[in-house]
């Protein structure tokens, strides 16, 4: 049986402050634990209901049978799945300013369900690296988990000043803008950099020095502006040569 205290401090988990003082996350689901239990991620503790755990007795992890009705006391989803996994984070590798195949830069981009979906694009591109701006959503925060379905276990990410790090590469970047060239005559790179900007502001204008090549998506129809998900996914999907 869940304790309070238990409830309480995994409902405060929902929380940034939190999650970082802690460097743990929560995951949930069924799939997006399996595929958290087949990486080399540290899991802290499982709580998952007897149907769960009855298919996963074989783990070396810290497990707590809960049932349905505590799941759902505990769950950020409207729709719990069996199980809610506390996971330590893992911390940030040193960024390196050697480019190698196509790197994702997102600046200010504040929706958690537009960065899960950016990752989750990432990983189907083959893109490994992303870079974000200090002011970019938490990639810890919960519905960016969720949304990124599993793939933020394979996207190496950092945080930090972009003018900074930008003005250090030596490779094309290309910059997501209303009136660039169009991507469709973007020539074919090995190794780039694509900048994405936030999704009510696009791109700020500090950044725009360091840009070799602002691109657009042309627009045919009347719709006003592009989710900045739907845009990286096109953008990569030109560029990359797929």
């Amino acid at each position: 049986m869940l304790s309070r205290n238990e409830v309480k401090y995994i409902q405060s988990l929902c929380h940034k402050k939190q999650r970082t003082e802690d460097g743990v996350f929560l995951a949930e689901g069924v799939k997006i634990a399996d595929e958290i239990l087949a990486s080399d991620y540290t899991i802290k503790k499982i709580y998952a209901t007897e149907g769960w755990y009855s298919r996963h007795k074989a783990m070396n992890v810290p497990v707590q049978v809960i049932t349905e009705a505590e799941l759902k006391r505990i769950s950020q989803l409207q729709t719990p799945n069996e199980v809610l996994l506390v996971v330590q984070q893992k911390p940030a590798s040193i960024l390196s300013k050697q480019i190698n195949g196509w790197v994702l830069v997102l600046d200010g981009i504040q929706d958690p369900g537009n960065l899960g979906t950016i990752i989750r694009i990432a990983d189907w591109f083959g893109i490994q690296q992303i870079v974000c701006s200090n002011d970019t959503v938490e990639w810890y925060n919960p519905k960016v988990i969720q949304s990124s379905m599993g793939s933020f276990l394979r996207v190496k990410h950092w945080y930090t000043s972009l003018p900074t790090w930008l003005q250090q590469l030596n490779v094309p970047i290309l910059g997501a803008v209303l009136n660039g060239k169009p991507v469709q005559q973007i020539q074919k790179y090995n190794n780039a950099v694509l900048v994405i900007g936030s999704e009510g502001k696009g791109i700020r204008p500090e950044l725009f020095p360091y840009l070799t090549e602002p691109v657009t998506i042309v627009k045919k129809g009347g719709a006003e502006s592009l989710n900045a998900a739907v845009a990286s996914g096109i953008l990569i999907s030109h560029l990359t040569g797929m």
